[in-house]
């Protein structure tokens, strides 16, 4: 290589590897800060002896509940992708939840693992794109629904105030201008197009503000999106809103068992109120800040449960407890199926697909 190109190659590394360290150093300061802010004033040695006084029965309930939660995951990605094992799916599942939970930006590399995965079980590249997209337009219309649906039952139970009709009627809003969107997307390809070049227009005008360049080519993304998911959405749009709502009702299930073995009463903050709170932790995740929510979700749930009636002390034991479980946990079992993925003789080149390529 010559210096020239060598020169040129440095230049390319160099400011990709600044911004990852900006990047990671900006997440662990906004981490720190959001730690700092919730938990001023919380007495650890109360949080500490209720988490303590959990028996082994509430503890094993917990855990039984936690690992059923991962168990989800993979049966979202069986959904999305027509032949892929229970196994196979819960590797891909757990090896990019970790990536997630742990790296700036780590939904967008955990994207690259799903893909890499996909491909060395032996999916063609259009599959795993299908698989990708059509899952997360799921998980998207599922926390755009879900405090629509908390707030509905706060409703029905006489919890109603202004500010919660508001939030009810902007979620309605949301939810259902997403649909409609997805909607005429897949109903035609001009349909499609035109989504593709007015959602451009918008980011071109965004990004103008910033003094950024326009987006291009939108329109045949968008084209392209709908091609490639019209088959598989015709078929299993029901199974995968079905697995994909037990995903997130199965986490909650986590949360709302937390907070009854720690002392969080029915009386004190209601199942109903729960489901409302943690519907507004999973919605505030949807722009990632923080590797995995972190420090985002605790701020919610915290915040929202205290002030739902429950005690701090109290509520903070459950929250801990229930990101250990959800955030924590899925690391170490993430690595761990990483690693057999790394080392099984499972590639495209050297064996069978693991999925079939006739699958719809």
């Amino acid at each position: 290589m010559s210096a020239a190109k060598e020169g040129t190659a440095r230049e390319g590394k160099h400011p990709s590897t600044t911004r990852r360290v900006i990047q990671s150093v900006l997440s662990l300061a906004l981490v720190v800060a959001i730690f700092w802010f919730v938990f001023k004033g919380i007495n650890f040695r109360e949080v500490w002896d209720h988490i303590r006084d959990m028996t082994w029965l509430e503890v094993t309930t917990l855990l039984v509940v936690a690992f059923w939660n991962l168990a989800t995951y993979a049966l979202v990605w069986m959904s999305v992708t027509p032949g892929l094992s229970f196994w196979h799916a819960f590797v891909l599942a757990e090896a990019s939840t970790a990536v997630g939970n742990t790296l700036p930006a780590g939904a967008a590399v955990g994207i690259g693992v799903t893909y890499q995965m996909l491909g060395s079980w032996g999916l063609s590249g259009s599959r795993r794109t299908v698989a990708i997209l059509v899952s997360g337009v799921w998980n998207s219309f599922i926390k755009l629904g879900m405090p629509v649906l908390a707030l509905a039952l706060l409703a029905v139970t006489g919890a109603v105030s202004p500010a919660r009709i508001t939030l009810a009627a902007a979620g309605v809003a949301g939810l259902a201008a997403a649909i409609v969107v997805f909607a005429l997307m897949l109903r035609s390809e001009r349909n499609a197009e035109r989504v593709g070049l007015l959602a451009g227009r918008a980011a071109s005008r965004l990004l103008a503000l910033i003094r950024r360049p326009p987006v291009r080519g939108w329109e045949i993304a968008t084209t392209r999106f709908r091609q490639r998911t019209i088959g598989l959405v015709a078929h299993r749009w029901l199974w995968i809103t079905v697995v994909s709502l037990v995903s997130h009702l199965s986490l909650y299930a986590v949360l709302l068992l937390a907070l009854r073995h720690v002392g969080v009463s029915e009386a004190e903050v209601s199942w109903v109120e729960v489901l409302a709170v943690f519907a507004f932790a999973r919605l505030a995740t949807a722009v990632p800040f923080t590797p995995g929510g972190l420090g985002v979700v605790e701020a919610v749930l915290i915040a929202g449960l205290a002030a739902a009636g429950g005690d701090r002390e109290q509520v903070t034991a459950a929250v801990l407890v229930y990101r250990a479980l959800t955030w924590f946990l899925p690391i170490p079992v993430g690595v761990g199926t990483y690693l057999w993925w790394r080392g099984s003789t499972i590639h495209a080149e050297e064996a069978e697909p693991a999925v079939a390529e006739g699958s719809p």
